[in-house]
């Protein structure tokens, strides 16, 4: 395994990392037993940072890697979650507050059987009613948290590089890492973009979801994914390729994330050992002529000169359903 320093915090983190959104019902039907099996299996394999957060089955991705970590020695594994995004009602998904924040914190150390966090990250800050909520009520309790012991770096979760960027340049409390998600894929690859900025600034970073959350895969995405039509079907049209040749598209988009420069770990939500072992298999190895050359052709074919996103799409959904929900108080 390869590791990397997580900007200045000292934290030497495994290249590929294990995501906690797996551990719910987000991306097919939570089984525990599967889940503990493959935390374990991960931690064996050199993986040793796991990333979790409330949001994620509402607490149950938390407990899931808590009751793994049972017997765990602490100083073998990093582990990062998240404050801000909660539930799935809409009325009671966000909640930046100070008080909210403060108890956030209560409840996943509790959930996870720790007394501290390594990173504890501001979730989704792009759905904050407004950004100096962020900065000035959330923000500064989570450096309280980190005075208190509770947590040792503060982080920011996005899928909005760009804000993130703005809040690192207007805080006044340090921002150790960020988390950008599907900006690092073979359809939308704009986190080198900022990766030099964080750099600078002494920021660490890391990705999620190489495979645009199931959109390069054989399989396909979730129903819930946020992509437009347009983008799904020409995904679905790269994996119809890949499938004629034999090729599986997971695997060679993941190898082309992991091979982007200047990233410190990347999260990669396995539903089971097969998918960790594949993974890790692809980042040793590498890819087989076979693969590469269907990798040549499917940037070619489908997303040369491309730059595919969804943007716009669910904050101005989120905000139509708030003012909804007002128009009816």
């Amino acid at each position: 395994m390869k590791y990397n320093e997580l900007g200045t915090t000292g934290m030497k983190v495994s290249h590929v990392s294990l995501g906690g959104a797996a551990f719910s019902n987000i991306y097919g039907t939570f089984d525990e037993e599967r889940s503990l099996e493959l935390i374990r299996e991960s931690l064996n394999r050199g993986l040793n940072y796991l990333e979790t957060g409330p949001w994620y089955g509402q607490g149950s991705s938390e407990k899931t890697i808590g009751k793994a970590l049972k017997d765990v020695p602490r100083e073998s594994f990093f582990i990062g979650s998240k404050v801000g995004r909660y539930e799935k009602t809409t009325e009671h998904m966000f909640d930046f507050s100070a008080e909210k924040t403060e108890a956030g914190v209560d409840i996943t150390l509790s959930r996870l059987g720790l007394d501290y966090v390594d990173l504890i990250q501001v979730h989704d800050a792009t759905f904050a009613p407004d950004i100096s909520i962020v900065l000035k009520e959330t923000l500064p309790t989570l450096a309280k948290a980190v005075q208190d012991g509770k947590a040792r770096y503060i982080g920011l979760a996005d899928y909005d590089i760009e804000l993130m960027k703005e809040i690192i340049e207007e805080s006044d409390i340090k921002i150790s890492s960020i988390l950008s998600y599907a900006k690092s894929t073979l359809f939308d690859n704009r986190l080198q973009n900022y990766t030099q900025f964080f750099k600078s600034k002494g920021v660490g970073v890391i990705n999620a979801a190489a495979t645009g959350m199931g959109l390069l895969s054989n399989k396909g995405p979730q129903l819930w994914h946020p992509a437009s039509d347009d983008i799904k079907a020409l995904c679905r049209r790269a994996s119809e390729y890949c499938k004629a040749h034999n090729v599986e598209l997971a695997r060679i988009a993941t190898w082309y994330t992991l091979n982007q420069p200047g990233i410190d770990s990347n999260v990669c939500g396995f539903y089971n050992k097969e998918q960790l072992i594949d993974t890790l298999d692809v980042m040793d190895k590498g890819l087989s002529e076979h693969e590469k050359k269907v990798l040549g052709e499917v940037q070619m074919r489908f997303f040369d000169n491309l730059t595919l996103h969804w943007d716009d799409v669910e904050l101005p959904l989120y905000k139509a359903k708030m003012s909804e929900l007002q128009q009816k108080l």
